[in-house]
Parts: structure tokens; sequence; C-alpha cells
């Protein structure tokens, strides 16, 4: 179930004036409420005052810089946070999603691409808008939550929790690219390291379990650069 935009509030943080505005507009027109603010203090008050289902966090703020606002708001939040930072710059991303952001994007993006990863993040993190499923099926494979069991067909699955929890994540919300931060956060319950592997090995070992048991594993596909998917 998608969210329903009128109910989000989202804010913006960005101190380019121009662009700043240019995203408000964005996300207005897609039918979002929305808050700005041009710098880090000013991120920390708005939000001590309003609620907000989401935030689009520039990491060169004034004031006080993105990285240390997203530092403060893990202390006491889960608000959603998608950090906005400048094309090839892979450290500060990197950065960004081991102190608690939820997804980047890079400047200039595009602005379909902006929406989408909003709707998508949102309807991730909002319960309301996402009503938790018991079980489902896809092309005979067979997941049920309520005891971590997995089939395909009549044959079951050996899988670990962790595994599990993964192919769940990705059953659904099958056909989206789910980024790896968002996963470790939700299969590994920690943030994602710099150079942690593990997902990467958890998800090999699922394809293959479900290649062994003859459903098409390749359809757990990575995407360089972003995260997984189920096809």
């Amino acid at each position: 179930m998608n969210p329903n935009p009128a109910a989000c509030r989202i804010l913006i943080a960005e101190d380019d004036t121009e662009l700043n505005q240019q995203m408000v507009t964005l996300i207005r027109d897609a039918g979002y409420q929305t808050g700005s603010c041009l710098d880090g203090e000013a991120v920390l008050e708005e939000v001590a005052r309003e609620s907000y289902q989401l935030i689009l966090l520039d990491l060169m703020l004034p004031k006080l810089d993105g990285l240390s606002v997203l530092r403060l708001l893990r202390k006491s939040s889960e608000i959603p946070v998608i950090v906005v930072t400048a094309r090839g710059a892979e450290e500060e991303r990197i950065t960004g999603l081991r102190h608690g952001a939820d997804d980047y994007i890079a400047k200039p993006f595009n602005p379909v691409e902006l929406l989408l990863r909003v709707e998508a993040l949102l309807r991730r993190a909002q319960p309301a808008f996402a009503p938790k499923r018991e079980s489902l099926e896809i092309d005979q494979l067979n997941l049920r939550l309520s005891d971590l069991q997995a089939a395909v067909g009549e044959r079951k699955l050996d899988l670990t929790a962790i595994q599990f929890n993964l192919l769940w994540e990705l059953a659904t919300n099958r056909g989206e690219v789910l980024s790896k931060a968002y996963l470790s956060r939700e299969v590994l319950n920690r943030p994602l390291g710099a150079y942690d592997r593990s997902l990467d090995m958890h998800l090999s070992r699922v394809r293959r379990k479900l290649s062994q048991a003859g459903w098409r594993g390749e359809r757990l596909q990575t995407v360089r650069g972003k995260g997984y998917c189920l096809k």
C-alpha cells in the first residue's frame, strides 16, 4: 500500500536557498506537506516543534553540519532520513549511512528518482502505510513469518533467522531496490559498516538454497551501488 502524501510532512534541510525552494516545490507538488531549514541548528529546532515523517538532509549545512544533526537525531528519534550529498562523495555517503541515515541521493539528482525514494522509504517506515503481513507466496515460494518457515512447493528451505528475514524483506518489497543501509538495520540490527560484507554473504547463501530447491535464485539481484532486489 502506498503512503497517503497528504498525511506525510517532509522536512527539507538544504542551505542553497534556490535548491531548497525547488525541493519544497517538488515535494509539495507531489502532495506532501513540507517544512524547510537552511542550517543544522534550525533542523533540530524544527523537529522538536513539528512532527515529520521524513527528512531530506544535506550534509554540508552551516552552523551544524548534517552528520552532527544526524548523530543528535538518532539519540532520540528514528525518523527516516535521506542524506543529500555531492555526486562522487562516496565517503560522505558511507559515513552518513553508518550514523543512521536510511538512504542517500547525490546532487544533482533526478526529481523522479527523489520522489520514488521518498515514497519507498515512507512505505517501509510507516506501519500505517504498510500493514504487517504474516505470509506470502511468489511463484511457489511460500514464506510464513510466524515461525520463519520458507518452502518451495512442498520442499522446505533450511534458512537461518537472518536469512529468512533478509528474504522476507526483499519479498515483501518485491521489485524495489532496498539499500544495504536499510537491510543492515532491519535484518542485522546494526548500522552498516564501511567494509561490512555480511549481507552479501547471507544473500549468496539464500540464493544458493533457493536454487537447490528448484526456485530461480538469480531473481535475488545485487544492484551495484544501490542494494538488493527480488525480481
